[in-house]
């Protein structure tokens, strides 16, 4: 009974990795042991693979679920908005839009007006560009539904945060890209401001100022409780 619930155990997702190292270490003891003629110099190599495993592990694997982590690009972002928080500036992160798999990844709410963000990362070695204004390209392939999203998004957030303070909020829609190289500063793509990821800062505050500190507290607690966290804290 002990050995089989041993082995039911073993044999649980969360214990793939001890498999995975186990059979690396043995194909190294056993490789190397044959080659070189020797258990001890085959049971070291068994013990160095299963150490080099664990470190690599340990790097290259977090301990935070990886639906819980932002994407390098919205890191980037965060940490050019939490720059902003001294000018009275005020962010939501990763915002679910209800009734939807929708989200947003930054709502910005400050003196200059209210702004959802989308952080993209881009591949670098594809060219980025626009026909007519509108339609935008990341090489060959079109970005229609990602700007699509993107202002959908945003009028959600218009809309939902409106209607729970009883006047109509504008909220202004962009894609801010990381990676491949940005041959315009800002552009309007389909009602969508697209630029590099590296304005995002300028892009908010070179407006001018249109809310005052009351109305961007009010903006602010309303938009916490219509547009919900996509992942909440347990």
């Amino acid at each position: 009974m002990e050995r089989a619930s041993l082995k039911s155990l073993v044999r649980q997702p969360q214990y793939h990795h001890l498999r995975r190292r186990a059979l690396i270490a043995l194909a190294a003891g056993v490789v190397v042991g044959f080659l070189l003629g020797g258990w001890r110099i085959g049971l070291t190599a068994a013990i160095v693979a299963a150490i080099a495993d664990t470190a690599y592990r340990a790097r290259s694997v977090s301990s935070v679920p990886a639906w819980r982590r932002p994407s390098a690009a919205e890191r980037r972002t965060e940490a050019q908005l939490k720059r902003l928080e001294r000018g009275g500036y005020r962010t939501l992160h990763a915002r679910a839009v209800p009734g939807s798999d929708a989200q947003i990844d930054h709502l910005v709410i400050g003196p200059t007006g209210v702004y959802a963000v989308d952080s993209e990362k881009w591949d670098k070695r594809l060219p980025v560009r626009v026909q007519s204004h509108r339609k935008l390209f990341h090489g060959p392939f079109n970005q229609k539904p990602r700007l699509d999203e993107a202002r959908w998004e945003a009028s959600q957030a218009s809309e939902l945060i409106g209607k729970a303070l009883g006047r109509e909020i504008q909220v202004v829609p962009s894609l801010a890209i990381y990676g491949p190289a940005i041959p315009w500063r800002i552009l309007n793509v389909r009602e969508v401001d697209v630029f590099s990821g590296s304005l995002v800062r300028k892009w908010i505050t070179k407006r001018e100022k249109s809310l005052t500190t009351a109305e961007i507290e009010s903006i602010y607690r309303a938009a916490e409780r219509v547009l919900p966290a996509r992942y909440p804290e347990s």
